[in-house]
């Protein structure tokens, strides 16, 4: 049987080094932190449903080594 395939969506490569550090600071991993802080945010963007909401999403980078996504 195959396996469930998931959605892994990539950070932005600016937010690499400074969730690394943030993680190293907590004391936890990075993937842990980077849950934490999504899951606050979209709590906020639930909280703020009562008004309008914008998100905007830019295009992707080219991925530096040429990999499609």
């Amino acid at each position: 049987m195959a396996s469930a395939k998931y959605y892994s969506p990539r950070l932005e490569r600016d937010l690499i080094s400074p969730l690394y550090h943030a993680a190293k600071v907590q004391r936890m991993p990075m993937t842990r932190l980077a849950s934490t802080l999504i899951r606050e945010g979209l709590s906020r963007l639930r909280g703020s449903e009562q008004g309008s909401v914008i998100i905007r999403e830019d295009p992707p980078a080219p991925d530096p080594r040429g990999r499609k996504p």
